[in-house]
């Protein structure tokens, strides 16, 4: 059976491809990219590296020639990944691929405010029309991604945020890669849709005192509205659209976080990829030592809570 993962280079993809690599052999799989020449040691243990872009929907049918079960890994353009996932699918059903495993977000349906719910919906959708068989993994936030909020609160004693009481479990990019290498790999997850989380769900009060304590120093805890927030994280550099952009984004998931759309805690990585999922204590306690994240050891842990399927 030939696996083909898109976006190869990127970081959730080229994860999610060592794992593959662990059970299927490199003659059976398929990285797509744009960039071939970043995956030269992939292509030296004999797997197959392709061009693709997403970009240029030509480029994909013979990307995924051959292929029988593909992850298609959302795409970073949020402004045109719609369609390009729309091509992708197109594409990957000219092709011959039988199923698809798609990378979306926590309750990514109207009216989640997390810029990137739109597009994530707009896929499932797509997947659901498309007479293919799939599965989606709805990722929850990136623990990885806390690392410069944990270093900024650190450094001066206050996390602002715009959350309010909600609270999201976190959960490490590395668990995300193995639960997607885990369901691409394996049957059994045909119109199955997971909540991929951390162990934990976090409000913001949790998450000072987590920092608290990795900073050795008490961290206050602000809350401001999603305006002060944005304004906060501009600051003098007002006229940037590509910063205000930034701000913005990071602005609708607090958002969408203090309206519970982030909420889900489940116990899916344990389940589907038979490993204990990282907390987020261990992700941030990791990169403060400037260390890789060792991997966990294995768990016998039963099925996950509130999974959807």
């Amino acid at each position: 059976m030939k696996l083909v993962i898109t976006g190869a280079s990127g970081h959730l993809a080229r994860l999610a491809a060592e794992r593959v690599l662990e059970t299927v052999p490199p003659h059976d799989v398929v990285l797509a990219t744009r960039t071939p020449d970043a995956l030269t040691a992939f292509a030296s243990r004999g797997v197959a590296v392709r061009y693709a872009d997403f970009a240029v929907p030509r480029s994909l049918p013979a990307a995924f020639a051959g292929g029988e079960r593909l992850l298609l890994v959302s795409a970073t353009d949020l402004a045109a990944r719609t369609a390009q996932h729309l091509a992708a699918i197109d594409a990957a059903k000219a092709a011959g691929v039988g199923h698809i495993v798609y990378t979306s977000g926590l309750r990514p349906e109207p009216p989640n405010p997390a810029v990137v719910a739109p597009s994530h919906y707009a896929t499932e959708q797509a997947l659901a029309r498309s007479g293919l068989s799939w599965t989606i993994l709805r990722n929850s936030l990136y623990a990885d991604y806390q690392i410069p909020e944990a270093a900024q609160a650190i450094a001066s004693g206050v996390l602002v945020h715009n959350r309010a009481g909600g609270a999201v479990a976190y959960v490490a990019r590395e668990d995300c890669a193995a639960v997607a290498a885990a369901v691409l790999a394996a049957d059994g997850h045909s119109g199955a849709c997971y909540d991929v989380t951390g162990p934990v769900a976090y409000s913001a009060a949790g998450l000072a005192a987590l920092y608290a304590q990795l900073g050795g120093r008490s961290i206050a805890e602000r809350r401001v509205s999603d305006a002060e927030l944005i304004a906060a994280m501009v600051g003098t550099g007002a006229s940037d659209d590509h910063l205000r952009y930034g701000a913005e984004l990071v602005a609708s998931f607090g958002r969408s976080i203090r309206e519970g759309y982030m909420s889900s805690c489940t116990g899916a990585v344990a389940a589907l990829a038979g490993r204990t999922a990282q907390s987020l204590g261990h992700v941030l306690a990791c990169a403060q030592r400037n260390v890789a994240v060792p991997p966990p050891s294995s768990s016998s842990t039963s099925s996950p809570r509130d999974v959807n399927s």
